[in-house]
């Protein structure tokens, strides 16, 4: 089905991703990944900021202490709420850089990476806790993606994009997952998976690189939506607003030869379902 979408925010972003709900501030969050831009968008007000960051950013978060937590090519960094700046974990690799990240039921940090030529095998997803200290969980990703957790915390989502699946995990009350297997499947044609979001149902949303849409899958794995976007570079979805009922996706331009004018931009479905509350990083 086509979904009743409008432009939240018109940007010629090169890779949007990562829209986060920060319920504190009342505002979605936001990242153009290679163009080194944090956003911010006030739907109450209008308001629209953008801080530059100094590299490459995957994904933002929102602080329980407050400020944001950043996932960015050199590691993981906390940024403060009077805009002060400090490493959390800072590990380079040449030729990789951070992608989506999410945040456990428990406030630990699952920060995915990627290299740059998406090579296999060269990506991680780590899980940091809010003293710094990480764990690699999965050390052979091409390009590390979305993930999320079901209403009642005991599944974990996850999307190795190349692979065309979105994977499911069992995820236990002390932040660890095991036991993983194929959740769904992305037949050929149909794009990518990319980012995702799991709603209040606990239906899995899925965002579609090259796909021009964002799907629904019932926790049976049963596709029962599908809302077509106008321009095909999709890359990641979320639920906002005060009530959590407005899903917001990101989108990218980068490698179109004649992008859509939407491209680039923050879009919103309004009254697409019900989101979940997610929580902040405990660091």
């Amino acid at each position: 089905m086509t979904g009743r979408y409008e432009v939240a925010v018109p940007a010629g972003a090169a890779l949007g991703e990562g829209p986060t709900w920060d319920p504190a501030a009342g505002r979605l969050l936001w990242t153009d990944i290679l163009g080194s831009r944090l956003h911010t968008y006030d739907p109450a007000s209008g308001r629209r900021t953008i801080r530059t960051t100094h590299q490459h950013v995957g994904a933002v978060k929102p602080r329980a202490g407050g400020g944001l937590v950043l996932n960015l090519r050199d590691g993981v960094g906390l940024l403060d709420a009077d805009g002060g700046f400090r490493w959390l974990r800072h590990e380079p690799v040449p030729g990789r850089r951070a992608n989506d990240a999410a945040v456990a039921p428990d406030g630990s940090l699952w920060a995915g990476t990627m290299r740059y030529d998406e090579a296999p095998g060269g990506g991680t997803l780590s899980r940091l806790a809010g003293d710094g200290s990480a764990e690699v969980i999965l050390d052979d990703v091409a390009v590390s993606n979305g993930t999320g957790w079901s209403p009642d915390g005991t599944l974990m989502y996850y999307v190795d994009s190349p692979t065309r699946r979105v994977d499911v995990f069992d995820f236990s009350a002390d932040g660890r997952a095991s036991g993983r297997r194929p959740f769904v499947g992305i037949e050929d044609g149909a794009g990518f998976p990319d980012g995702l979001t799991v709603d209040a149902d606990g239906c899995v949303w899925v965002a579609l690189w090259d796909g021009a849409a964002v799907r629904r899958y019932t926790p049976a794995g049963v596709l029962d939506r599908q809302i077509d976007l106008p321009c095909p570079r999709v890359t990641a979805c979320a639920f906002g607003g005060p009530d959590l009922t407005d899903l917001y996706v990101t989108t990218a331009r980068v490698g179109l030869d004649a992008p859509h004018p939407t491209a680039g931009s923050l879009l919103v479905i309004p009254n697409a379902g019900q989101g979940l509350p997610q929580p902040a990083f405990a660091g």
